[in-house]
């Protein structure tokens, strides 16, 4: 390699998107109450969802990435998994799943992770049993665009 390329990677290297990311799981109960009525969900045939009306159970899975600004744990994300799971965990927990689309349980999650992490883009999946589900990704430029 010679100097130019070697300046050329070491630029890219110092101004990498730099996230880390952890995984956990929680149980929840939720339902679509909506989806027991609406013509559109509870079609009778074969695309009838009416069943997601009804409270029933799912694993939800979760992947959340955050930027860090430097390689040597700027965010240990032992911690900062232990942190998350300690949102939904006991007497004290903060969220709650309840009766809420990925997308909501996303959303409220991002509004903890922002308090207590600020400036930083943050990369949020929920699934429901790993299977279907959603990501949101939370950047710092979007919300100033009209």
């Amino acid at each position: 390699m010679n100097q130019e390329q070697r300046e050329t990677v070491e630029r890219i290297k110092e101004y990498a998107n730099r996230m880390i990311w952890v995984t956990f799981q929680k149980e929840g109960i939720h339902c679509y109450p909506a989806a027991a009525t609406d013509p559109q969900l509870a079609t009778g045939d074969e695309y009838d969802v009416s069943f997601l009306g009804s409270p029933h159970r799912h694993i939800f899975h979760f992947r959340v990435s955050i930027d860090v600004f430097h390689n040597d744990r700027d965010i240990e994300f032992i911690q900062f998994k232990r942190w998350l799971l300690s949102l939904y965990n006991g007497q004290d927990s903060v969220l709650e799943l309840n009766y809420k689309s990925c997308e909501m349980i996303a959303d409220d999650l991002y509004i903890q992770i922002a308090g207590r992490y600020p400036n930083r883009a943050v990369s949020i999946d929920v699934s429901e049993d790993g299977e279907n589900g959603c990501v949101i990704n939370y950047n710092l430029t979007r919300p100033y665009q009209s």
